[in-house]
This record gives structure tokens, C-alpha cells and sequence, in this order.
């Protein structure tokens, strides 16, 4: 098992692709944290004339400050978790990789390991951006950078969120075997067409209650415990929440892994 996870490690880091993601996620932690600084200190600018604030609490506001990143950072993890798996059906070296790991099952896991401390990896950087940034933002908007214990809780919650969300990638990527597909399909879906949907599905009270909350996105909001821009809005605990997002990843990723130890390569 830890020289599969080796030569997975080192897949990955002898492209170029790891540190154009990791300078996206580093500089989107910090871009972010001004853009919602900002959002914070002009609460008006969100909801238009008249709007109440966003946000109130100090713990709420030091910790979507630190966590804004994520939205964009758990969207890369998506990718290159498709990528973990869809570059090796693309370019045929999936049979290179049964070869040298036989036993698929073992080597469908050392994918799932290596994003997953990957996905923490990221998430470090991600924070370090958002930290260090929104400290000063925090600072110069006269708010606490670290109110409460809660908001270590968040930070640590948010590296298991990318983790979790490479390994949904992982899932989408084995069961959509083209990469271009699997990328448009995952990022849509994700970016454009879960929150879509939960919007339209919270105009019923049924649904808002039942469905909603239970949404990836939304799973991921209250892991972080960010402000939501829907006051009304029903949402879970953090630990709820945090359930919620590993089920889809068990799920997508073992389904996966599952049908990949029974289908035919070539």
C-alpha cells in the first residue's frame, strides 16, 4: 500500500499542475478574505439600501473571513480529483497502473489517500492566504481575528472539507471515464447547478427543511459555519454537516473504486 501511495504522490507532483493549483488556492484565500472583508464592513452593499447586516457575531465574521477561499478552493480539489483519475483513462496509463498494483481495489485506495492528505495539503495554503490576509483585514474593520475556539474548529474543518471534496471528485472521475465530461459535468454541477437548485427548491418549506440543507453546498456552509445570505435559511450543524459531505464522498468514491475493480480496462 505505501509504494502505491508513493507513486501516486509522485504522479502527481512531477506536473506542472500542482503548483498552478496551489498558487490559485493561496492567492484565492487572501482575495477572498478582502472581497468579504469588505461585504463585512459595508453590509449594505450585499442587500442593497436599507439591508440589514450580513453578518453580527464576531465568531461568524472571523471565520467566514478566514473560510471565503473555500468556495473556490473545494471547486480546484473537485478538479484535480477528476484529474487523478481521468488523465489516467485519458492517456491509457490506467493499465500501467493495474499492472504495477494488481489488486485494483488497493490501487484505487492509495488514490483515495494521496488526495485526501493532498486535499489538507491545499488546504493549509489556502488558509495560510485567508489567515494572514484577514487578520489585517479583521484588524483594520476593528473585529477580533480569533473570538472564540469556534473558529479554530472551522479552520481545522476546513481541510477536511477539500479533502473530502477530492475524493468526490475521485468518484466523478471514474464514473464519467472522459475527462472532459467529467470536468464540465463535476464543476457545473457544483458551481452552477446544486446551488440553482437549492434556491428554487427553498422557495418550499417542505423542501428547505427536508432537501436543502442537505445539498453538498450547503452541507459545506455549515461544516465552515459561514454566513449565509438567507436568513431563513434551514442548515445543520457543523458536525451535520460535515456527515453529510462524507457521505457523498464514501459514496461517489467507493461507488467508484467499487466498479473499477469489476470493469474491463483498456
Amino acid at each position: 500500500m505505501i509504494p502505491a501511495i508513493r507513486s501516486e504522490f509522485r504522479k502527481f507532483f512531477t506536473t506542472r499542475l500542482w503548483w498552478g493549483m496551489a498558487i490559485a488556492v493561496f492567492v484565492s484565500g487572501g482575495a477572498f478574505a478582502v472581497l468579504f472583508g469588505f461585504v463585512v464592513q459595508n453590509p449594505q452593499s450585499a442587500g442593497g439600501p436599507g439591508a440589514d447586516p450580513v453578518v453580527a457575531d464576531d465568531t461568524q465574521v472571523a471565520t467566514t473571513i478566514f473560510t471565503a477561499g473555500i468556495s473556490v478552493g473545494y471547486l480546484l480539489l473537485l478538479t484535480i480529483g477528476i484529474l487523478s483519475v481521468g488523465s489516467e483513462f485519458r492517456h491509457k496509463t490506467i493499465t500501467a497502473t493495474f499492472l504495477a498494483t494488481p489488486k485494483r481495489v488497493r490501487a484505487m485506495l492509495a488514490k483515495a489517500v494521496s488526495l485526501a492528505v493532498i486535499g489538507v495539503g491545499y488546504g493549509l495554503l489556502s488558509l495560510a492566504g485567508s489567515v494572514s490576509v484577514g487578520s489585517v483585514v479583521l484588524s483594520v474593520i476593528d473585529r477580533p481575528a480569533f473570538p472564540s475556539s469556534e473558529v479554530v474548529r472551522s479552520l481545522a474543518l476546513a481541510l477536511l472539507v477539500l479533502a473530502l471534496w477530492a475524493l468526490i471528485g475521485l468518484g466523478i472521475g471514474i464514473l464519467i471515464p472522459n475527462q472532459v465530461a467529467a470536468l464540465f459535468i463535476g464543476i457545473a454541477v457544483a458551481w452552477i447547478v446544486e446551488p440553482l437548485l437549492g434556491l428554487l427548491l427553498g422557495i418550499w418549506d417542505t423542501t428547505r427543511e427536508n432537501v436543502v440543507p442537505y445539498l453538498p453546498t450547503s452541507a459545506t456552509n455549515a461544516t465552515l459555519n459561514a454566513v449565509s445570505q438567507n436568513p431563513d435559511a434551514v442548515r445543520l450543524e457543523w458536525w451535520g454537516g460535515g456527515l453529510t459531505l462524507m457521505a457523498y464522498a464514501v459514496l461517489l468514491a467507493g461507488f467508484g473504486i467499487w466498479r473499477t475493480s469489476r470493469s474491463d480496462v483498456s
